[in-house]
Order: C-alpha cells, then sequence, then structure tokens
C-alpha cells in the first residue's frame, strides 16, 4: 500500500491543479520549470509537507509551500488546502493580471467597419478624460 507522506512532484502538480493533465506536469518539471527547494527535479522526485515548490510560467511564477498530499484528485477546495502561495507569489499573480487588465483597456478598435455604440461611449470617455 502507499504511503500518503510522499508523492512524485508531476503527480502532486495535477492533483494541487496548478496543471491541467499530469503530462503536462511532467513536461514542465523535465523542462525546468519547476523547482523543489530551491534544486530542479525530476518528474519522479517525492514530495512532502513542509517542502517549497516553484512553478514558472511564461511571467508567471508561482511559488508554494506544501501543506499535504491526496490520495486523489479533487475539487478546487481540495487541491487549495494542499498549498499554500507565498506573498511574493500572490502579489506577482495580482500586479500581472492588472498589468493585463490595463492593456485591455488600451486596445483600439481595429478600424474594421462602424465602431459599435460601445466603442462609441468609449472613444467619447477617453476623449472627456484628455480634454479635462
Amino acid at each position: 500500500m502507499e504511503s500518503l507522506e510522499s508523492m512524485r512532484v508531476d503527480r502532486w502538480l495535477w492533483v494541487a491543479r496548478l496543471v491541467k493533465t499530469r503530462a503536462i506536469g511532467a513536461e514542465a518539471v523535465k523542462a525546468g520549470r519547476v523547482k523543489v527547494n530551491d534544486v530542479q527535479v525530476k518528474p519522479a522526485k517525492e514530495v512532502r509537507a513542509g517542502d517549497r515548490l516553484e512553478l514558472r510560467n511564461g511571467e508567471l511564477r508561482i511559488a508554494v509551500v506544501i501543506r499535504g498530499v491526496a490520495k486523489m484528485r479533487g475539487s478546487a477546495r481540495v487541491a487549495a488546502v494542499l498549498y499554500d502561495e507565498t506573498e511574493e507569489s500572490v502579489e506577482l499573480r495580482e500586479r500581472l493580471a492588472l498589468e493585463r487588465r490595463m492593456a485591455a483597456l488600451g486596445q483600439q478598435h481595429d478600424g474594421g467597419g462602424r465602431p459599435t455604440k460601445r466603442d462609441r461611449r468609449r472613444f467619447e470617455q477617453a476623449r472627456e478624460r484628455d480634454f479635462q
């Protein structure tokens, strides 16, 4: 019988819902985007409660402290109790989300056809802010 004190890192990433599939988790580990206790690891590395895990995905860097392992993948609520995200990781994630929202606001109409009523309102509001 398997002890649930530890679990493979690729499987834990999947169970904790940090990646969509176990294969994606294994690929992330093989590509060097996952560190356990500041050391790059292989997919078969066993992780246990108390380990610090870092996952890089593009600009996003998620750093968590593992609180436990689960026998099987469950709901998002179950997955949320398996780890604690660090303060720095939360701040970075929120800052990147804000930057994405601000970039989306700055996008202009592509000029293809007549602007919609919503687009015209946005243009007028932007113009009013610029003149004030």
